[in-house]
């Protein structure tokens, strides 16, 4: 008798999803993280290619139906990029 389990695409999708945003989590810890130019050079080359594998995922994704976003009011954006551009003012 066979009792493989097998996922939906949908529970695949959201498992890939998981697992390239835990990696980018990890990569960007690893980044801040390390004094190693060449270290760093590698970890941030394979950060951008986790985002970019990320980026794909979520986005047939929501393709599909599966992962609903809402856009933010423009107000609310206007807001936080105020905020960010200040903060990185009073950094310098």
């Amino acid at each position: 008798m066979n009792n493989v389990m097998t996922m939906s695409e949908k529970d695949m999708m959201q498992d890939l999803l998981a697992t390239e945003k835990q990696a980018i989590s990890s990569y960007s810890t690893g980044i801040t993280e390390t004094s190693c130019e060449n270290l760093r050079k590698t970890l941030l080359n394979n950060f951008r290619t986790c985002e970019e594998t990320q980026y794909k995922i979520f986005d047939s994704m929501k393709q599909k139906g599966w992962y609903s976003t809402k856009d933010a009011p423009d107000a609310d954006v206007q807001q936080v990029k105020d905020s960010a551009t200040t903060m990185s003012q009073e950094l310098r």
